[in-house]
């Protein structure tokens, strides 16, 4: 079953492919759609949103598999994360994800809470120990809260279970090379092993990615 992933980096931030041969690699995994999120702050933003526009008109004109141009906001202080959030919208990213406090770097404390409070935020990545009332926030919002296959990162996937509601998570790669791509029956078992039912697992890895592409169109 082809799947959805809002969470991917290349080689214009820390990843490992070319954002082209990404999108081929994924392609053949059977991914639908997928959105190029590389790390950008003020030093970059406006250099990698411009680079990830134009690739995406070239990967969505020439491959059979739909490409989002995104960012992820990362090491951002807290007090900024609304104008640089805000800014990545207007210079054209169609979604924009915030570098959640994840267990294994040191983001800064306050992370979580600005980005939930924010509604230019779609996604806060790999939260780490999200708090319920942070959770509830970003719930208000319709900002989704990410269960993460990367390493290190998964160790908070069954916090975020925990406090969260299952309509408002969804399952990411945070990939940065070819060994972290992940099929459809992966994505599944993650969602399973974070705490959640069956029927939610199923929910999350179907319906959830399917809400927000329908959210991102809507813009």
């Amino acid at each position: 079953m082809a799947r959805m992933d809002f969470h991917t980096h290349s080689i214009l931030s820390d990843g490992a492919l070319l954002p082209e041969e990404l999108a081929r690699r994924l392609e053949v995994l059977d991914t639908k759609v997928f959105a190029l999120t590389d790390h950008v702050g003020p030093s970059n933003l406006s250099d990698i949103v411009e680079k990830t526009i134009a690739t995406c008109k070239y990967v969505n004109e020439s491959f059979s598999i739909e490409m989002l141009a995104g960012v992820e906001l990362t090491h951002i202080h807290p007090k900024d994360i609304p104008l640089i959030a805000r800014k990545a919208r207007k210079t054209g990213a169609q979604i924009v994800v915030v570098h959640g406090e994840t267990l294994v770097e040191p983001t800064r404390e306050g992370t979580n809470m600005a980005a939930c409070s924010c509604n230019d935020v779609d996604i806060l990545a790999h939260p780490g120990i999200l708090k319920k009332e942070e959770a509830s926030v970003a719930y208000e919002n319709g900002i989704f809260a990410e269960l993460t296959t990367r390493q290190g990162h998964c160790l908070g996937n069954g916090n975020t279970v925990k406090v969260c509601s299952s309509d408002m998570l969804l399952v990411n790669t945070d990939a940065h090379a070819p060994s972290d791509f992940i099929t459809e029956e992966f994505a599944l078992k993650t969602a399973l092993a974070s705490g959640l039912a069956p029927k939610d697992a199923e929910a999350v890895c179907m319906n959830n990615p399917k809400m927000l592409l329908e959210k991102i169109r809507a813009r």
